[in-house]
């Protein structure tokens, strides 16, 4: 079981208040730069998630562990196994927000409250996703959604494991006034 960072995020999440501000999430990446607009009006308990982890730094240093061209590029794992998380979970938060190419969206086991630090952005349009997983955010801008696109087009082996890491070399939460 990884180590529970409960305490860390929620600590770093003192200050959030969706009232007032627009948060961002950007992942310094071996790619380039993913900037990522989040959605805490249909899922405010995973945008809290994804900001108190980043602010820890918990992002830094993972390795996209899963990659399948035209579904996701999937990140998160402290282990970058697709077995690890933040020690800890959360609730599903389901939206009719559809899986569509820069979508971001939290990977879970079969168990729909597992999420926790693990996520996954959409390559394409996904439909059997939609209702089953939490969407919380998009891709910023074109050169986010290209950066995402590019993950999805490295080589892989046969676990859909890049064969040369693509790693977030760091991360930071943006805040703008509303």
């Amino acid at each position: 079981m990884s180590e529970n960072r409960r305490a860390e995020v929620d600590a770093a999440l003192a200050d959030v208040d969706f009232e007032k501000f627009n948060y961002q999430v950007v992942f310094e990446t071996t790619k380039g730069t993913i900037k990522m607009d989040l959605y805490p009006d249909v899922a405010p308990g995973h945008c809290k998630n994804i900001i108190g982890l980043t602010k820890i730094g918990f992002y830094d240093g993972i390795i996209f562990h899963r990659v399948i061209p035209d579904f996701v590029v999937q990140v998160g794992c402290p282990q970058g196994s697709g077995t690890g998380g933040p020690g800890y979970t959360i609730d599903a938060e389901f939206n009719n927000l559809p899986h569509e190419t820069g979508i971001l969206s939290m990977a879970r086991t079969n168990d729909p409250n597992s999420a926790g630090s693990q996520f996954f952005i959409c390559l394409g349009r996904v439909p059997h996703l939609d209702n089953q997983y939490t969407v919380f955010g998009k891709t910023s801008d074109a050169e986010s959604e290209a950066v995402v696109l590019s993950i999805g087009d490295v080589e892989t082996n046969h676990s859909d494991r890049p064969l040369e890491d693509v790693k977030i070399t760091g991360s930071e939460v943006i805040v703008t006034e509303k």
